[in-house]
């Protein structure tokens, strides 16, 4: 249930080991938050976050540049992966940073006046100290969704869209499938991946996923190929270089609902940070304005594993704003507890429970 990118890797990890797989998408699949983001692979600021974070997003890390290859090669679509490095101008805990990188084995500079230059000359004067990671790349997530499904429907994926789930059909503590707007699917195994609407298909009140829809804005500009070549950071806020030219600058942070509206006043702040990020981007034209909703979760720790009490309903949802980099290792979690695999995750650190 859900066909964004967690739904798609999940169902290609099943397909991979021989399961029938059918994706339910209550709209367009890959059309919500996994179209609508930057496809940084790596969590921003990632000392931030907890170890349950770092641990998938590093597996992640390092398998996502075999995924797209083998992705291009089958699909003949380029999810543009990229070594762009993440450079990041406003960081006060270099002792924090530091410390995290020599844990995880992480290359990450420190770096000052002329160097920060050197590093990415885009970004103009800055006064300060800088970090550098060079080894964080990106991939170009509407071009890796495309790749994806089509690989899907050649492993004989069923895609049904514009189908909304109502309800789930369960007897016994066993899952036997789901009603829907256009009725009924059985299965033995039902996995919810609805992202921001998760939470609303898990009706008992024991085992409610805290998941809630979070509103990131994002801008396109379309410059010139190489005016920048790393992913620069200021203030919680991106710009993220593409092959072609192309700029995203992102994203706000808004508890709204289920709005996706945009709105005049985070295209004017996305523009002011942008400028301050990039100087030469004031000469450059803003060419799309879009909205997407995050499935938030606390500390961004995503909730992947088998339902408590229901026999053969399991959920990977709630990965908040690292849902591409933590994607693959969280499809093979779910993929092992499913198939009853032995796992290299602690799975406990996910569980629905915990």
């Amino acid at each position: 249930m859900g066909g964004g990118l967690i739904g798609m890797l999940s169902a290609h990890e099943l397909a991979l080991a021989g399961m029938q797989v059918t994706l339910l998408e209550r709209g367009r699949a890959g059309q919500e938050s996994s179209w609508a983001g930057g496809g940084i692979l790596s969590p921003l600021y990632p000392w931030r976050y907890p170890d349950a974070v770092t641990e998938l997003a590093q597996w992640g890390q390092a398998r996502y540049r075999a995924l797209a290859e083998s992705l291009h090669e089958q699909s003949g679509i380029d999810p543009e992966w990229q070594q762009s490095g993440l450079l990041m101008l406003d960081v006060a805990e270099q002792a924090e940073a530091t410390a995290w990188a020599e844990r995880y084995g992480t290359t990450l500079e420190v770096l000052a006046g002329s160097a920060i230059q050197h590093c990415e000359p885009a970004v103009g004067g800055h006064h300060g100290a800088a970090l550098w990671m060079p080894e964080v790349a990106q991939i170009r997530n509407p071009r890796l969704l495309a790749a994806l499904r089509n690989v899907l429907e050649q492993l004989g994926v069923v895609f049904e869209e514009q189908v909304e789930v109502l309800a789930l059909q369960h007897q016994g503590g066993r899952i036997s499938g789901v009603e829907t707007s256009q009725g009924r699917y059985r299965a033995g195994r039902v996995v919810i991946a609805s992202g921001a609407w998760s939470r609303k298909l898990l009706d008992d009140p024991r085992y409610l996923v805290a998941v809630e829809p979070v509103r990131g804005q994002m801008l396109l500009y379309k410059g010139a190929p190489g005016l920048l070549k790393a992913i620069v950071m200021s203030g919680g806020h991106y710009a993220i270089p593409r092959r072609d030219g192309h700029i995203l600058v992102g994203s706000t942070l808004e508890y709204v609902g289920f709005d996706k509206s945009t709105t005049q006043a985070a295209a004017d702040a996305l523009r002011q940070v942008a400028e301050q990020l990039v100087p030469a981007l004031a000469d450059v034209e803003v060419v799309r304005h879009w909205a997407g909703l995050r499935p938030g979760s606390a500390a961004g720790i995503p909730y992947i594993g088998k339902h408590p009490e229901i026999d053969g309903l399991y959920v990977n949802t709630g990965h908040f704003r690292n849902g591409v980099v933590l994607g693959p290792a969280s499809a093979r979690l779910l993929a092992d507890l499913l198939l009853g695999r032995a796992s290299e995750f602690d799975s406990s650190l996910y569980a629905i429970e915990r």
